[in-house]
C-alpha cells in the first residue's frame, strides 16, 4: 500500500466505510503529515509504505488505532496513551465541558482546587488546567503507571498538576495524601463501572488491549467505586462544592439513588450527545 485510496480501500474489510475513512485520514495526518489536500496525489516512499503496512497489520488484530499511534485527541490537545490508561472517549470531553461551564459560575473561588480521581492519562486535569488556567488541579491513580504517562502528558501540553498515587478504596490511606478537609471545590471521576460479567459482551479491541483495572468492577458490587468516592467526598469537598461523575447508562439512576439516600443535594444527570444518561453533578449541602 503506497496510496491513501489503497490503504482506505484496504480498511473496508474491517470497518464501516465510514470508519475505515476517518482511520485513514488520522493515519495520513498524523504519521505522514499530510493536509487532506494532498491525500489523493500522495504516493508513499518504501519506508512510510512497510509503516503503513504495519498500522494495517495491528489494525487486523484489533489493536486501538490510539495504541498503535501511542497518541489521541481530547478536547482539542494531544494526549500519549498505551495500553496503561484507557483511551480518552468524546463522553469524557462532554463532561469535561460540563465542569468548565461549572467553574465559570460566581459560585466558585477565583482559584478552585479540583480533584480527579482515576486521571488515567491525565486527560481530564490537564484540559481543565489548560482551559482554566486559575485552577488548582489534582490527579488521583492506583496506578504508577498510568500517573507516569499522566506526567509525561503534563509535561506535553505545559500545564502543572498535582500527581497522588492513591488507592481511593482504603480509605486509611486518604489523609496520607491529602491537607485536612475541606481540601477541594470540585472532584470529578470516570471510575470503573463494568460488571465483570459483561467482558463478554464488549468489543475485542477493549478487552483485549485497554487496562482491565480501570474498566471493571466485581458483579456483586458494581457502585462500589461510586459509594467510596461520593464517601471521600464528604470528607474532602468544601461545602456546596460539586462532585461530577461519568457512569454506565445501565447504572446511572442507580448512581443518582446512591447520591440522593446519602444526602447530596440538586443531583442533575445529564444525557451525552448521542441520548444515553452518562453524567451527573452533584452538590455538597
Amino acid at each position: 500500500m503506497k496510496s491513501y485510496d489503497e490503504f482506505a480501500t484496504a480498511l473496508h474489510s474491517l470497518f464501516d466505510p465510514r470508519e475505515a475513512q476517518s482511520i485513514a485520514r488520522i493515519v495520513f495526518e498524523d504519521c505522514f503529515n499530510l493536509q487532506r489536500s494532498r491525500f489523493a496525489q500522495a504516493i508513499l516512499n518504501d519506508t512510510q509504505a512497510s509503516h503503513l503496512e504495519s498500522i494495517f497489520f495491528a489494525l487486523q488484530r484489533n489493536e486501538p488505532l490510539q495504541y498503535i499511534l501511542g497518541q489521541a485527541d481530547f478536547y482539542g490537545l494531544k494526549f500519549k496513551v498505551d495500553p496503561r490508561v484507557l483511551i480518552p472517549r468524546p463522553e469524557t470531553e462532554e463532561l469535561v465541558e460540563w465542569v468548565l461551564e461549572t467553574i465559570n459560575t460566581p459560585a466558585l473561588t477565583t482559584s478552585p482546587r479540583i480533584l480527579d480521581i482515576g486521571t488515567g492519562s491525565g486527560c481530564i486535569p490537564i484540559t481543565l488546567a489548560k482551559k482554566q488556567p486559575r485552577a488548582e488541579l489534582w490527579g488521583l491513580d492506583v496506578s504508577a503507571g498510568a500517573l507516569r504517562l499522566a506526567q509525561e502528558n503534563a509535561q506535553l501540553n505545559q500545564v502543572q498538576i498535582h500527581w497522588r498515587e492513591v488507592d481511593i478504596l482504603q480509605e486509611s490511606h486518604w489523609p496520607q495524601h491529602f491537607a485536612p478537609p475541606p481540601a477541594f471545590d470540585v472532584i470529578i471521576s470516570n471510575p470503573p463501572y463494568i460488571p465483570e460479567r459483561e467482558q463478554s459482551l464488549m468489543p475485542a479491541q477493549v478487552t483485549q488491549f485497554e487496562p482491565h483495572l480501570a474498566l471493571f468492577v466485581a458483579d456483586d458490587d458494581p457502585l462500589i467505586f461510586y459509594r467510596q468516592i461520593a464517601h471521600f467526598a464528604r470528607q474532602y469537598l468544601r461545602a456546596n462544592g460539586y462532585l461530577f461523575f461519568e457512569c454506565n447508562e445501565y447504572n446511572a439512576k442507580a448512581v443518582v439513588a446512591l447520591l440522593a439516600e446519602t444526602g447530596w443535594k440538586q443531583v442533575e444527570l445529564r444525557e451525552d450527545l448521542s441520548g444515553k444518561e452518562r453524567m451527573i453533578r452533584a452538590v455538597f449541602a
